[in-house]
């Protein structure tokens, strides 16, 4: 079982904190504010009230043994920042720092987080991807930027094939699979689907193809709709 550290207990750290015991792993949540503490007690392993800055009440609560550590302190940068490099001296593997700027992020990494999270931007650009693309019927993130969705063939593709459409050089995405409707079973009479799982140059989009596309968030915000 993967045992985690979550500093601050702000609307963040809660969440994150909830789900990642919901999901089975065994979380140790800390923050300075005892009201918090108690209120996030019976859902999470171990709700420790204590000051995240002092060395000796970390190891006492085992924090240096667990698979990677928080950072959600929102208030204080200078606390964000001190138990960050603590953390980090007191030999936690992964420290992962929540940082309000890019500057600040910059700064958490240099004094030792292995990575930075920005909750905030995170989820203005998860409503803008909502936002700029309707036509997304299924999106799966990639990574920081990227992501696979499942877009509804725009009309004015149908009947081109991908190479007259040269998708990946006049939109900066790339389309690794086509769903195609079939015709009905004859024994069950229900319609199938097919995949086309590596599409061709001389591949034909027809009326409702799904297009399977892999690119930057940016990219795909920009791809045509209809």
């Amino acid at each position: 079982m993967e045992r985690f550290a979550i500093f601050g207990l702000g609307l963040f750290g809660r969440r994150l904190a909830t789900l990642l015991a919901e999901a089975g792993a065994d979380v140790i949540a800390v923050d300075q504010d005892r009201d918090l503490v108690e209120a996030i007690r019976d859902s999470v392993s171990l709700a420790v009230c204590l000051d995240s800055t002092d060395e000796h009440a970390l190891l006492a609560q085992g924090i240096d043994k667990v698979d990677a550590a928080i950072v959600g302190i929102g208030e204080s940068f200078e606390a964000a920042a001190l138990t960050t490099a603590l953390l980090k001296q007191i030999g936690v593997k992964r420290v992962i720092s929540r940082a309000t700027s890019q500057v600040r992020g910059q700064i958490l990494l240099r004094i030792g987080a292995d990575e930075i999270v920005d909750p905030e931007r995170e989820a203005a650009e998860r409503s803008r991807n909502r936002l700029m693309l309707p036509a997304i019927l299924e999106r799966t993130v990639l990574g920081e930027g990227f992501s696979l969705v499942q877009i509804a063939a725009p009309k004015s593709f149908v009947g081109e094939t991908l190479g007259d459409l040269d998708i990946r050089k006049k939109h900066g995405v790339n389309v690794v699979g086509i769903r195609r409707p079939a015709p009905a079973m004859a024994e069950s009479g229900q319609p199938s689907e097919t995949l086309i799982s590596v599409p061709m140059a001389d591949t034909r989009i027809e009326t409702d193809d799904v297009l399977l596309l892999i690119g930057s968030d940016d990219a795909l915000a920009d791809f045509p709709a209809r």
